[in-house]
């Protein structure tokens, strides 16, 4: 039995005209973004970016889920020749996909899904997809990419542009066969199984107060990070302190930047008046990168060690998430 997205696609010329054209050579054609901001010919925005404009009725946690949803919402489809994107990465490359292969990405939903996770929010359920998105971001990387470096060498809108051209003719393969590309998932994959075990033996411990959406992540002395989708997949926690002897970082996850919709987050705070008292109190500046930056960061200067005791540091990290006022807003007005 056909699904009603596989029909929906059947019946519907405005998904059989669509084509990529790159974000910067769109000039006045008819578009819909996705994953990005929209540009003034832009009759349709399917993103979980900040005040994307995205319709309620399709909005999801990732611009991915946000494509699927539209596939089957004919009804509110619109006329536009090309879709597009302004930046480059895992989410923005399935969201393309989805839109200009829609029977193919239909039979592949979970596992599409599941990659655009691990890429943008460090999440995975199934190994396939974190392996695919290490092959895709190894492509990204200059330093690792097997494409031409030419394309590194240029403006970020061609690079953007080349990238996607290149890899949307790749992920069908890429995601057929990942074993093919195992030079490019190897070495992360050993990583992330080294902190998987490590959280799950105690190695790394990780504290959640939880009204907080705080997590407590303790290191051994000699290693200062854990890999990413091995700590998102161990906390649903937004806010995260690794503490590594009297080494000390602070983030705040990707999901508090977006309109992340199935578990709204505690707004983030700014944490800049805290970075000012920590840098008074050491005598080194604490840096903190920006309540709107995607991911920001709050260190350090020079990641050397700091002079406040690890128990103390926590102390006050919680008093300040507990009492400053919120300082970000992603979420469209309807919401």
């Amino acid at each position: 039995m056909e699904s009603a997205g596989l029909r929906a696609r059947r019946s519907d010329s405005n998904l059989d005209a669509m084509r990529y054209i790159p974000y910067h050579k769109l000039e006045d054609t008819p578009n819909i973004i996705m994953d990005g901001a929209a540009n003034e010919h832009t009759q349709l925005t399917l993103s979980h970016w900040p005040k994307s404009g995205t319709p309620w009725e399709l909005k999801d946690d990732l611009s991915a889920q946000i494509a699927f949803r539209y596939l089957k919402r004919p009804d509110l489809h619109v006329s536009a020749e090309a879709v597009s994107n302004n930046h480059f990465d895992e989410d923005g490359l399935i969201s393309l996909h989805t839109i200009l292969h829609p029977e193919e990405a239909i039979r592949q939903q979970e596992l599409l899904i599941d990659i655009a996770a691990a890429g943008d929010f460090g999440t995975y359920r199934l190994r396939e997809a974190a392996r695919i998105a290490f092959v895709i971001s190894s492509f990204a990387d200059a330093d690792t990419s097997p494409l031409s470096q030419n394309i590194f060498a240029t403006p970020y809108q061609e690079q953007t542009a080349s990238l996607y051209t290149e890899m949307l003719i790749l992920l069908p393969e890429i995601i057929s066969h990942p074993d093919r590309f195992q030079t490019y998932w190897e070495t992360q994959e050993t990583s992330l199984i080294a902190d998987e075990t490590a959280i799950r033996n105690g190695v790394i411990q990780i504290e959640e107060i939880a009204p907080l959406e705080f997590a407590v992540v303790t290191l051994p002395e000699n290693q200062s990070e854990c890999h990413p989708m091995a700590l998102h997949n161990a906390t649903n926690c937004f806010r995260i302190l690794l503490i590594s002897g009297h080494k000390y970082e602070f983030y705040y996850r990707y999901e508090t930047w977006v309109q992340y919709i199935t578990k709204r987050p505690l707004s983030r705070v700014d944490l800049t008046p805290l970075a000012d008292e920590f840098s008074e109190m050491e005598g080194k500046q604490w840096i903190f990168d920006g309540v709107d930056s995607i991911v920001p960061h709050f260190h350090l200067k020079g990641a050397s060690d700091s002079r406040i005791n690890p128990e103390d540091f926590r102390r006050r990290f919680q008093e300040f998430l507990t009492t400053a006022p919120p300082a970000w807003e992603p979420f469209d007005p309807n919401l």
